[in-house]
């Protein structure tokens, strides 16, 4: 029988009975009127408020932490310390290298996890730097004394009462103690799952951490697990199912996906960044892990259970009680509170968010993902195509969200800009097709990362393999914190043969055409239109044949157009789609208006949800097969709205028209098809 921790009102008690197979809890809570939220103090967090950042001054907001009333904000971008004063955030300490996870010691010294660096620093009151233990560059697993011992991308930190700095060794699956001058591992050795004591239990990618009570609780990302590690290095799983989806329930059968921060009230209720989502661990008669905020990536402030986030990385309780979060992908700092607040992201601020596609292309000199890097590529695919099928009772269909730039199997695949890599875990999917690295601003998608095309390793300690016992690659992690230069390799091209190209942070893709220069790029070809369909409101079609010199139109009218691009250089079976497409409605006898109604844009991706707005029943592509666009052109979408429209004949005189149908591709080219209806009342 041990205690689990928790202070005030509230008295838990945790059995654990184990065998070879699993763990058992049973678990007796008495309390005196425990709120549903926030304990003690009868907090409940029903309301989200953006905190700092709105105006675009954070760059990757990671760690967070308080430090006698003050708030402090790692910047992995920025490589500094930021300090949120009352008239906004002012730098605290600079010259880091990808900071990520904070703790504050008990002189109120900030302890920070230097990520790129691979050393734990310490930031006094003054702002002042020093180096606590690791050496500067150099990455390992040694133990020792604390100039002499060494890390691997440290991300997460946390101290006890008695001193004790706790580290997260992220890439070298281990969770390591400085204490009395020294380095130690308590837990972990290789990547891996599994509980037991010291270097017998396994970690995949730790991230955050969290002193609890005597024990530590740590964010296992890559395992989609919280774990804990007892005083003497024994390692047991306390939630969990294995990364997945995000779903509640028990704790050995809710699934995670990629738990990061993690921290906890005084009335012992947990609370973890997963994915997109803030989650809780309730003190209950049965435990249950619960989900507060949407799960779906964005940004939103208000009642809890709606608001968005995009990639959470820090979490800290503040002296009064809220909740404070770093919004990493979004650049803020959101707070959690009992009260609906005033201090909330407007529409604006959240457009200035987004990035400006004309800053976005002149960041860095153009070039190709390919050598030589002036040389033309053909263009195999665009932003905001339909990926799948639509059909009725099919929902697997999604927007493309790059360009696709063909190559040859095999070939090289480089960088097109400087940049370092953010993300705790930038690679995903390792040896299947669709095998990536997302960095900050650019997304990287079929590659064989790190390695040729025979599958050997690069000799680059910047991509971290894993073999299996026979010595095979069974994995890579690129760490956060390494830089690339633009022209550098990044590995070879899969069967796919092209790179699938993502410009712009996720959660806010631009078009890769707009977003991007590509040298020697040239486009005179117009779209072509196939056909243009009219239907009611309910989706009966309206017979427009040739035949019919003219057709009668009454109520709300939907329009679709069958429609394709194809670049220059373009082989007759490649279809693109389209940049943007259009209407006007033109009286007889009258000119066409200036302006044309543009509705569907994809300067931006649109919201995923909105595919069905912006194709109709039968458009499809993908890998194999023909490929379908049909397109509705009397809805409203781009990256900002999604909305049902219709051509509204009741605010149309007696008399005849002429529907055009406008289509463009990103270079100016456009395409019309006319059709003439009348309007009798």
């Amino acid at each position: 029988m041990t205690h689990l921790p928790a202070k005030g009102s509230t008295n838990i008690k945790i059995s654990i009975f184990t065998n070879s197979a699993c763990i058992f809890l049973f678990i007796v809570i008495t309390s005196s009127c425990v709120g549903w939220l926030g304990g003690e103090r009868g907090i409940r967090f029903t309301h989200v408020s953006t905190e700092a950042g709105a105006n675009g001054e954070l760059g990757e907001p990671f760690g967070i932490a308080v430090s006698e009333g003050t708030i402090y904000v790692s910047d992995g971008e920025n490589d500094c310390i930021w300090l949120l004063a009352k008239d906004g955030p002012a730098v605290f300490a600079s010259g880091l290298d990808t900071p990520s996870g904070l703790a504050v010691d008990s002189r109120g010294s900030i302890i920070v996890a230097d990520t790129g660096s691979h050393t734990i620093r310490s930031i006094d009151r003054t702002g002042a730097v020093t180096i606590i233990a690791g050496t500067v560059g150099h990455a390992g697993t040694s133990d020792g004394l604390v100039d002499t011992a060494s890390f691997n991308g440290p991300i997460g930190v946390a101290v006890s009462d008695a001193g004790r700095i706790y580290v997260a060794d992220t890439y070298s699956d281990r969770i390591r103690v400085i204490e009395n001058g020294s380095v130690s591992t308590l837990a972990g050795s290789t990547r891996g799952f599994a509980d037991g004591i010291g270097t017998s239990a396994q970690f995949d990618t730790p991230t955050g951490l969290a002193v609890w009570q005597d024990k530590l609780l740590v964010a296992d990302t890559g395992n989609g697990r919280i774990r804990v590690v007892e005083t003497d290095g024994r390692v047991w799983t306390l939630a969990g199912a294995g990364p997945g989806n995000v779903s509640d329930g028990l704790l050995a059968s809710a699934d995670l996906n990629q738990p990061t921060a993690i921290t906890l009230i005084d009335d012992g209720t947990i609370f973890f960044a997963d994915g997109n989502a803030i989650r809780r661990i309730d003190a209950m008669p049965f435990p249950v892990i619960r989900t507060i905020t949407s799960e779906r990536r964005g940004v939103l402030d208000g009642a809890a259970h709606k608001a968005q986030f995009n990639r959470p990385s820090g979490l800290t309780i503040t002296a009064d009680g809220s909740l404070l979060t770093t919004d990493s992908e979004n650049g803020l700092v959101r707070r959690f509170t009992g009260n609906e607040t005033e201090k909330q992201i407007d529409r604006e601020q959240i457009i200035g968010l987004r990035g400006n596609p004309a800053e976005f292309r002149n960041a860095a000199p153009p070039r190709w993902p390919y050598d030589p890097p002036d040389a033309p590529r053909d263009i195999a695919g665009t932003l905001g195509e339909i990926r799948g099928e639509i059909r009725e009772g099919n929902d697997s269909v999604w927007f493309h969200n790059g360009l696709d730039i063909a190559g040859a199997y095999g070939e090289t695949a480089r960088f097109i800009r400087d940049e370092k890599v953010l993300r705790p875990q930038a690679a995903e999917y390792f040896g299947t097709l669709r095998e990536l690295l997302r960095m900050p601003s650019l997304g990287y998608i079929h590659i064989r990362l790190g390695r040729d095309q025979a599958s050997r390793s690069y000799d680059d300690r910047r991509f971290l393999f894993e073999r299996d016992t026979e010595g095979k690659l069974k994995g890579v992690r690129i760490p956060r914190g390494a830089r690339f230069v633009a022209g550098e390799p990044m590995g070879t091209l899969n069967a796919m043969n092209h790179v699938h190209l993502i410009a712009g942070r996720s959660g806010y893709e631009m078009n890769a055409l707009d977003a991007l220069i590509w040298p020697g790029l040239k486009d005179s070809r117009p779209p072509t239109i196939e056909k243009v369909s009219l239907f009611d409101e309910n989706w009966r079609e309206i017979e427009t044949e040739a035949s019919k010199s003219r057709i009668t139109l009454t109520g709300r009218v939907r329009v679709t157009a069958r429609a394709y691009d194809q670049k220059d250089g373009n082989s007759e079976r490649r279809r693109l789609g389209l940049y943007r497409l259009g209407y006007q409605v033109i009286p007889d006898g009258t000119a066409p208006p200036e302006n044309i109604t543009w509705t569907v844009i994809f300067d931006r991706l649109p919201t995923p949800d909105a595919v069905g707005l912006v194709y109709a029943p039968g458009s499809r592509s993908g890998a194999t097969g023909i490929t379908v666009f049909n397109y509705i052109v009397s809805n409203t979408v781009d990256g900002q709205r999604a909305a049902e429209g219709f051509i509204d004949t009741t605010t149309l005189n007696t008399g005849i028209y002429t529907l055009r149908v406008f289509a463009a591709d990103y270079f100016g080219n456009t395409s019309t098809r006319d059709i003439t209806f009348e309007v009798n009342k």
